[in-house]
């Protein structure tokens, strides 16, 4: 190969490299405006890129919302099977108390222990280092609301009014550490179980029930309500669920850990429970040293 050849590929080899260095510094440099060049390529590249993208963007589109769309009916299948179980429930539970309000005519029955009025109040405190004994409702006296009445949510019972002022209220929980924060409840099984919350297992979170007879029995999964002996809270209302049962220190009774069904933890609007049937006196239930409810 004639070196005059090799020459010219060297000197067009070089030219090309100080071109395109000088090329990379041009394009570098701040600017105003980019040279009619860099403005075409880049015009170029964004309508390819717009005419590529809108396409794959609709066809993305439309899948995502087919999927939705399918999501979207099978919770409304879902819906629609809850809201006819609860018209059913509903219905269910319309024929029962009129039945119920029939058979105590005909028995000359007028007042039950279940008999109750309610009033809905909203949360409004909480002291963070007493978080699982108080809170504070914004309804009191002035509402009709006092001392003991039972404070429950949509999930179950979570306490009694402690005090109460002309429109505030200050709830004690099932959860705090009180020794005479005691309520007579019981066990729904083959036979009714009575016996008494007291106390609660922080490290479990579960409520302890005691005294129940040794001989009594108690099975995992039972569920447990007020039974309205205590004289203040009405009958019925939902405390838990048994989780264990085990027998107390000294051998003679047995005692039920129980799940509780409402949320201690998350609570913002409570209802609070008047019995109406007449209250015995309290000196007649209990010793100067005991509560119970």
């Amino acid at each position: 190969m004639p070196q005059s050849f090799l020459n010219k590929r060297l000197i067009i080899l070089l030219v090309s490299i100080i071109i395109l260095v000088a090329l990379i510094g041009f394009s570098l440099r701040e600017r105003d405006k980019l040279s009619w060049p860099e403005q075409f390529v880049k015009d170029s590249t964004g309508w390819v890129q717009s005419l590529i993208s809108r396409p794959v963007q609709y066809v993305a589109g439309f899948f995502e919302n087919v999927g939705d769309l399918q999501d979207t009916y099978n919770e409304n299948k879902e819906l629609k099977s809850r809201v006819e179980d609860m018209v059913r429930l509903e219905s269910e539970a319309y024929k029962l108390k009129k039945e119920n309000e029939e058979l105590r005519k005909i028995l000359g029955k007028k007042e039950s222990l279940r008999d109750s009025e309610t009033v809905h109040a909203a949360v409004i405190g909480r002291n963070p280092d007493r978080w699982n004994e108080l809170i504070i409702i914004n309804k009191g006296t002035a509402d009709n609301i006092g001392k003991n009445m039972a404070v429950i949510t949509s999930e179950g019972l979570i306490g009694k009014i402690k005090n109460a002022n002309d429109f505030t209220s200050t709830v004690q929980l099932l959860s705090a550490m009180d020794p005479k924060n005691r309520i007579s409840v019981v066990t729904q099984g083959k036979s009714e179980v009575y016996g008494f919350v007291e106390g609660y297992d922080e490290e479990k979170k579960l409520l302890k029930v005691k005294k129940i007879p040794y001989e009594a029995k108690v099975e995992k999964g039972q569920t447990v309500i007020t039974s309205g002996l205590g004289g203040v809270f009405p009958a019925g209302l939902l405390v838990g669920k048994v989780v264990e049962v085990e027998p107390d220190q000294y051998g003679l009774n047995q005692i039920a850990l129980v799940e509780p069904g409402a949320n201690f933890y998350d609570i913002s609007d409570v209802i609070v429970v008047k019995r109406l049937m007449t209250q015995p006196d309290k000196a007649e239930m209990v010793d100067d040293k005991e509560e119970e409810l």
